[in-house]
C-alpha cells in the first residue's frame, strides 16, 4: 500500500494515476471527505488526515510500503515560517512513529540554498526529515512549467512581465506530470539511507522560449517583458501579500543563479515533458472556461 498526500493536486495526481496504472494498492491521504470521492471511485483507500496533525498522519501512515509527502505551500509565510514547521513537526514524528517502509518527499531546487527564501520551507523539511532512520528520497524538481498558467491571458494580449530575469536565461523547468511520473517510480524502488534527486525537463526554459511557445500556439507574436525588480514588493501587496521579501528572495536567487540544482551527491533525471504541450494544456483549459 502506497500513502499519497497531495493526492488531490496536480503532481500527487499524476503520481497515484502512474500506481495505479501498475496496478498498485493507494491510500488517498486528503483533508476533504468529497474531494476523496474520486479516488475511492478509482479503487483507492481513503484516510482523512491534516496535514499538521501527527495522530491523523501516523494513522494514515500505518502499514504503508511507502509514503508520499507533498507539504503544502505557503505562499506568504510568517517570520521564521511557523506554518511550515508545524506541518514539519506532524510529519516528522507520524513518519517515525508509523514506521513505513520508504519515503519520498517533493522539495525543490535551491533546498540548499542558505539564504532565506520562500523555498526555505523545503531546506527545513529535509533538514527535519533527514534525520529519521527511514529510507528517504528527496525529489528536487525545477520550476513547475505550470506556473505559466498566470501567462496565458497576457499572452492572449501578445505580452507576459516576467520576474525571471534576464529574459534569455535559461531557468530548469519540469512539468508536473513528469514529477509525478518520478515520484511513482521512485516509490517503486528499494534503498537505504537518503536519496537526493533533481529533476528538471528536456531542456532549460527562459522566459523568451515561453513568449515564444505561446506565440507558436496562439498563432500571434508573443513577447516577455521584464518586470522591474523596484515594482515588485508594491505589486505582491496589492495582490494581498503581507510579506512580500521571502517571494522576492526566492526569485533573487534563480536571477542571481544561487537557487540552482545542487549537484554534488545528487542523482540528475532528465523528463520527458516538453514546455508546449505543457502550455497548450493550459491554453486550452483556460479556453474551456471562457
Amino acid at each position: 500500500m502506497y500513502a499519497i498526500t497531495g493526492i488531490t493536486g496536480k503532481v500527487g495526481g499524476a503520481l497515484a494515476q502512474a500506481l495505479l496504472a501498475a496496478n498498485l494498492p493507494v491510500r488517498a491521504v486528503v483533508r476533504d471527505a468529497v474531494k476523496g470521492q474520486v479516488w475511492a471511485a478509482r479503487g483507492c483507500e481513503v484516510v482523512l488526515a491534516e496535514m499538521d496533525d501527527a495522530a491523523s498522519l501516523t494513522a494514515a501512515f500505518k502499514g504503508a510500503e511507502g509514503v508520499f509527502i507533498l507539504p503544502p505551500s505557503e505562499f506568504d509565510p510568517s517570520p521564521g515560517f511557523p506554518e511550515a514547521l508545524l506541518v514539519i513537526n506532524a510529519v516528522k514524528a507520524a513518519l517515525d512513529s508509523a514506521g513505513p517502509g520508504k519515503v519520498v518527499c517533493l522539495s525543490t531546487i535551491g533546498a540548499q540554498a542558505t539564504q532565506s527564501n520562500l523555498l526555505t520551507q523545503r531546506t527545513l523539511m529535509e533538514q527535519a526529515l533527514g534525520e529519521l532512520s527511514l529510507p528517504i528520497a528527496f525529489l528536487r524538481p525545477g520550476w513547475f512549467m505550470e506556473n505559466a498558467l498566470w501567462d496565458v491571458d497576457p499572452a492572449r494580449s501578445g505580452v507576459i512581465p516576467s520576474f525571471l530575469q534576464p529574459l534569455d536565461k535559461p531557468v530548469p523547468m519540469v512539468g508536473t506530470a513528469d514529477v509525478g511520473r518520478v515520484a511513482a517510480e521512485l516509490l517503486q524502488q528499494d534503498w537505504s539511507g537518503r536519496r537526493m534527486v533533481e529533476l528538471e525537463g528536456p531542456r532549460r526554459v527562459s522566459p523568451n522560449d515561453i513568449a515564444a511557445a505561446f506565440a507558436e500556439i496562439l498563432g500571434h507574436p508573443v513577447h516577455a517583458e521584464a518586470v522591474p525588480r523596484e515594482t515588485w514588493g508594491a505589486l505582491f501587496r496589492s495582490q494581498g501579500t503581507q510579506d512580500p521579501m521571502p517571494r522576492i528572495q526566492m526569485l533573487d536567487g534563480f536571477n542571481e543563479g544561487w537557487i540552482k540544482f545542487e549537484g554534488s551527491d545528487a542523482e540528475v533525471i532528465k523528463g520527458e515533458v516538453e514546455l508546449v504541450k505543457v502550455l497548450r494544456g493550459l491554453v486550452a483549459a483556460g479556453q474551456s472556461h471562457q
